[in-house]
């Protein structure tokens, strides 16, 4: 039996209720309004938080989880259900992108945040100190971005701790997706690696590509997080049978050499061998051609789709399958993180 009321500052869900509204987070020199939806069961089973819109410009997260929040109610929950369809306002509704006009920095590259940082770490704190603490289990939700190609994949990271890996790992496979991609250590900042670290069970789940928001993609995510739900005992089971899935780690990041026109020849699921010519970037001054090498074999799960880069931009991502057998694994994913840039073992934004 659950008699416990579900807060978030000022927004209050009790026992067989939900509870819709915004919460005012103080990032110092602006404050910004989080969207919130409390659902909180009558009956026992786990706190999970659900976030979108970390990043702007990845807009079926956002659409799935406000559909989920419309059809979510208490008397089917057992627990607590906490849903943040727009967890970093200012890079949603003004920037976009991946950074925040704010401060022109990526939250997920600076979680758990620091309460007496600059803006975008602030809100990284907030999120953690309010959402994320507290939390059993934590689905933080992506997709490929405007400019972004992407094969659907779950993500998590080890943490060396057995029970918790053990419960990620169904968690992981519970979402209906094929793919599931590890991180062999829980560091750097992003999202899901920082609540690992404070012992939550938590997984990056993209679905999507190109910043889409057709219905159908939508539905998909939220038939996913449903399944998830169910998994977890969030909501009572049904007969849904579960999807076989296969393991990656990441390989390999490709990220450009020269200013130019990005023509990418990889579609995200393709496999590549190394040295495979994956693009090409052409100066348009004078046509000269940089031609783009697979750094590893593997299969490319995102990659760059706009026209225009720069040193430095991110092009692909290669992930190669999982083999836990330490014996048998290739020198490729040894070394977590070995040629991945820029977090650690885990390139994804």
């Amino acid at each position: 039996m659950n008699d416990a009321t579900l807060s978030v500052g000022a927004l209050h869900a009790e026992p067989g209720t939900k509870a819709r509204g915004t919460v005012q987070a103080d990032l110092g020199t602006l404050t910004v309004d989080i969207p919130l939806t409390l659902v909180n069961g009558t009956r026992s089973g786990p706190r999970v938080v659900i976030t979108a819109g970390v990043h702007g410009g990845e807009f079926t997260p956002i659409d799935a989880v406000v559909r989920l929040a419309d059809g979510l109610e208490a008397d089917a929950v057992h627990g607590q259900v906490i849903i943040c369809p727009v967890a970093n306002p200012n890079a949603v509704y003004q920037g976009r992108l991946n950074i925040s006009p704010a401060d022109g920095v990526n939250i997920n590259r600076v979680f758990p945040g620091d309460p007496d940082g600059g803006p975008t770490e602030r809100l990284a704190a907030w999120l953690f100190a309010n959402l994320v603490d507290g939390a059993d289990v934590y689905i933080d939700l992506h997709c490929g971005g405007i400019d972004q190609v992407l094969r659907d994949f779950v993500g998590y990271r080890l943490t060396g701790d057995p029970d918790l890996d053990k419960a990620t790992e169904r968690l992981a496979g519970s979402f209906g997706i094929q793919d599931v991609i590890l991180g062999l250590k829980a560091d750097g900042g992003n999202s899901h690696a920082a609540a690992a670290r404070r012992g939550v069970s938590a997984v990056l789940v993209e679905v999507g590509e190109l910043g889409q928001r057709d219905a159908s993609t939508a539905r998909r995510r939220v038939d996913g997080l449903y399944r998830a739900l169910r998994h977890l005992g969030a909501l009572d089971p049904d007969d849904s049978a579960p999807v076989p899935i296969r393991e990656w780690v990441w390989a390999a990041g490709v990220t450009a050499e020269a200013t130019g026109l990005w023509y990418p020849e990889f579609s995200a699921g393709d496999d590549v061998e190394e040295g495979q010519v994956i693009g090409r970037i052409i100066d348009p001054a004078d046509s000269q051609e940089h031609k783009v090498r697979a750094p590893s074999g593997g299969r490319v799960f995102y990659g760059m789709h706009g026209l225009t880069v720069a040193p430095g931009h991110e092009l692909a991502a290669i992930a190669a399958p999982w083999d836990p057998d330490p014996t048998t694994r290739t020198a490729t994913y040894q070394t977590p993180g070995a040629g991945i840039a820029p977090d650690e073992a885990d390139p994804r934004p």
